[in-house]
């Protein structure tokens, strides 16, 4: 009663005096209703059960309420998910002693990749969100008029304090390395930590204003409400209500997604390059329906018709449907131009057909010509310089179909490549460990290009550990596909003084050898991981890719009675499910593996070693799976924001699920702090065998593809309770008061040394300071020309009227 009372009095305050509090951003109105919920379900609450009673009673003992104004305390928790600290840490990813281990000719080919890669990382910016491209302009528009230290001494002359300019700096900097106002990494907002008229303030003050006051303010006025919103849409990305999204227009739900999907189906055709815009047009007469056309929306430079890739208007369950193309058609062309001058210094001509079919992709639209094109990929084997490009990665598209803009260069790491080497070779006798059988294993294991690369470029939403494509199915399945870890973002990301929920034993342990097992997590992750497992598909003909009379599903000793039907990939059957539901398997794999002492032995380790880094491996992702997993939990939608922080919760509720002591986490001090307690003695037993039988059920229900088996497994898993034995969605208050910000990459530029007079001139590669002036310098560098932000918001304006609200 006293919780109720003082939370009652706290929300009275804000009604009768009209405060507004900046840090939970809540209203007048706000506080009224809620103070009318609170008086509501106070004396309407049911109690269900005295389980439910004893568990209420507790945590108002531990500090908890659990009255209605619980939201309002959950406001002001989650508010600070949703900026950047002034403290945000910062660091530069190395390359340069692999840069100047390059020849001339490798370094100008790696030049015009990087280029290609970071204007083609434009687009990240409209997928991301709609006011993403109108802030970039913005930001881009005052950082290129005048150095940091004008803007800054002009801006504190105006009022602004050194914490309100910081705080300026930290979300420009978030913003560039997110490619726009949602996080990479858990696709949440990131909104200024800094109020409105402040950032308002620094605007005015700047020497772009005084330049250009129309325009400046013309973009201001864009994208001031949007800059600061956090309703519940706007919180996260989404579809329909649940969040934000511009691969599909505003006004699509989860039904228009599947209805393209099944669309996209009946065409034999895959959304990687594609967005969906719908446009309905009123009936005529009164009692009629009104028509719904679909456009599908290829990314190409090429905009008019082609028979061979677009589709004329037709009909398809009662809505009309176009394939058009197009889209990004402007960003697009510097990154075919630059594609074409890299091509002159291609070292064989497995390099130069692949980036002639990347070309013709990028200029076509063809899906097709970029599925060529990572064929001689894959074929490219051991090259001093490694790259990929094309839409990617379909993490950030809430139906789990559409690719994301990404590009990366890089240069090989012989020694840390030669352990992946081995690790390659002795795959197809590390497969058979694995615990679903050889039946549901590939035919035959296609052996990748692994190789531990130093990256230079990498141009997208944000910078992975390790990375296992292409990512089409017909060719990872029949053909093969490539391994890399990044080896300098591993050791740049993975440094961190203080690690909360353990013991100071294991913190010191973690610490030591966490570098280590991270690089052996990733490496069975990738190759073992993503690259295992085969998918039942029925062919033509009535025919089948394994024994239909023979193979039985080894959950119940049953004939296999589902697979993929013609048409159907996994990315098309599993949805939106898809990506943790595969991120989850590659883990489990890596944990499941990393118990086989020979492959620590591969990487280099033996002894106490060796017995170290398995448990800080298997520590470290359960570890993960609590105290940074929650972070990327959004309990007002019951939404998972992340698909390898799902995965990891997941593996957790496993091993907890276990018992026998594996594992434990309590409540160490109430509402204050958590322990995470793992018995190093049971994980080859006890956790062996729960990760083995978890591991099978993910692999039959994807190669048989059984997503109703899949999505209830996988959904009891991912559940994040208020009650019970477990109470995690309380935990995550604990979790988020303990919070670390991810780090932020400052990555170098290349510039061509232009001398007429020699046939190869040299390129320069300049590094910044690991600080937000570093990283706003290194993309103002990046992108010397104004034409950027005027082909941004020509994009913009081309499609706004799709998503006005």
């Amino acid at each position: 009663m006293y919780k109720r009372c003082v939370s009652r009095m706290l929300l009275q305050r804000r009604v009768n005096n009209s405060y507004i509090n900046r840090k939970t951003n809540t209203s007048r109105a706000y506080a009224a209703k809620s103070l009318m919920n609170m008086e509501r379900s106070f004396f309407t609450r049911k109690f269900e059960s005295i389980t439910d009673i004893k568990w209420r009673v507790n945590n108002v003992k531990r500090g908890y309420c659990f009255c209605q104004s619980r939201a309002f305390a959950m406001t002001s928790d989650d508010y600070s998910h949703f900026t950047l600290p002034n403290n945000q840490p910062v660091v530069a990813l190395e390359c340069e002693t692999a840069f100047n281990a390059l020849t001339t000719k490798e370094k100008l080919y790696a030049h015009y990749l990087s280029q290609a890669a970071w204007n083609g990382g434009l687009i990240v910016l409209i997928q991301t969100s709609v006011e993403s491209p109108l802030i970039f302009a913005l930001l881009y528009s005052l950082f290129s008029a005048e150095p940091i230290a004008d803007l800054k001494k002009s801006a504190l002359a105006a009022g602004v304090t050194e914490d309100e300019f910081t705080a300026f700096l930290v979300y420009t900097a978030g913003f560039l390395s997110n490619a726009g106002n949602y996080k990479s990494f858990g696709d949440s907002k990131i909104v200024p930590n800094l109020k409105k008229t402040k950032f308002e303030a620094i605007v005015k003050v700047s020497k772009a204003y005084s330049q250009s006051s129309q325009d400046v303010q013309s973009l201001w006025d864009k994208v001031e409400a949007r800059l600061y919103s956090l309703n519940d849409r706007a919180k996260s990305l989404g579809l329909g209500d649940k969040g934000t999204t511009t691969y599909f227009s505003a006004n699509c739900t989860t039904e228009d997604a599947d209805l393209v999907n099944r669309f996209m189906q009946s065409k034999g055709l895959e959304s990687y390059n594609a967005r969906c815009f719908k446009t309905v047009q009123p009936a005529t007469d009164a009692g009629k329906k009104g028509s719904v056309t679909y456009e599908i929306r290829l990314a190409s430079v090429m905009t008019e018709d082609d028979p061979k890739i677009t589709l004329p208007e037709e009909t398809f369950e009662e809505s009309k449907f176009r394939v058009t193309r197009g889209d990004y058609s402007k960003l697009l062309i510097p990154v075919v131009d630059n594609l074409r001058k890299a091509k002159e210094y291609a070292s064989n001509e497995t390099e130069k057909q692949m980036l002639d079919k990347y070309i013709g992709h990028f200029s076509s639209g063809s899906l097709n010509e970029h599925k060529d094109g990572s064929r001689f990929w894959i074929k490219d084997k051991g090259p001093a310089i490694e790259t990929y490009i094309g839409f990617i990665e379909t993490y950030r598209d809430p139906a789990g179909q559409r690719g994301e803009f990404e590009g990366f260069v890089a240069m090989v790491n012989s020694e840390m490549s030669q352990k992946f080497t081995t690790l390659v070779n002795r795959a197809e006798e590390l497969l058979k460990k694995l615990p679903w059988g050889q039946d549901f294993e590939k035919d035959e294991f296609l052996r990748p290009d692994f190789t531990s690369l130093d990256v230079l470029t990498f141009a997208g939403s944000g910078i992975p550990a390790g990375i296992n494509i292409p990512n089409y199915d017909e060719i990872r399945q029949s053909e093969g596909f490539k391994n890399v870890s990044l080896g300098n973002v591993i050791p740049a990301n993975m440094k961190q003084d203080v690690i909360p929920f353990l013991s100071d034993e294991d913190q010191v342990l973690l610490n030591k050898f966490r570098i280590q097992s991270f690089e052996v997590q990733v490496g069975l992750h990738e190759l073992l991981g993503h690259g295992s497992g085969k998918l039942f598909r029925k062919l033509p003909s009535d025919k089948f890719n394994f024994d239909i009379e023979r193979v039985k599903n080894p959950l119940n000793g049953e004939p296999i009675t589902k697979y993929f039907n013609e048409g159907e990939t996994y990315d098309s059957k599993f949805g939106a499910m898809g990506s943790t539901y595969e991120e989850c398997r590659a883990e489990a794999v890596g944990l499941y593996l990393s118990l086989e002492k020979d492959i620590i032995k591969i990487f280099g380790y033996e002894g106490q070693d060796a017995d170290d880094i398995i448990y800080v491996n298997w520590l470290s992702l359960l570890w993960n799976g609590c105290a940074k997993a929650l972070e990327m939990y959004q309990p007002s939608t019951k939404k998972w924001l992340q698909a390898h922080s799902q995965a990891r919760y997941v593996l957790l509720r496993v091993c907890l699920e276990a018992g026998e002591g594996l594992i434990n986490v309590v409540e160490s001090e109430p509402g204050k702090n958590l322990r995470i307690v793992l018995d190093r003695s049971k994980i080859a037993t006890v956790g062996k065998t729960a990760i083995g039988q978890f591991l099978t059920k993910l692999q039959v229900y994807k190669s048989t593809g059984d997503v109703e088996a899949a999505k209830a497994m996988y959904d009891k898993y991912s559940e994040v309770p208020e009650s019970g034995f477990k109470p995690w969605a309380l935990w995550r208050k604990i979790v988020l008061d303990h919070k670390q910000p991810r780090k932020i990459f400052v990555q170098s530029n290349t510039f061509v040394n232009s001398d007429a007079s020699k046939p190869l001139s040299g390129v320069t590669l300049k590094n910044y300071e690991p600080t937000f002036d570093g990283l706003i310098e290194s993309w103002v560098d990046r992108f010397p020309s104004t034409e950027v932000t005027t082909t941004l918001l020509e994009l913009w304006a081309k499609d706004q009227k799709y998503f006005s609200e």
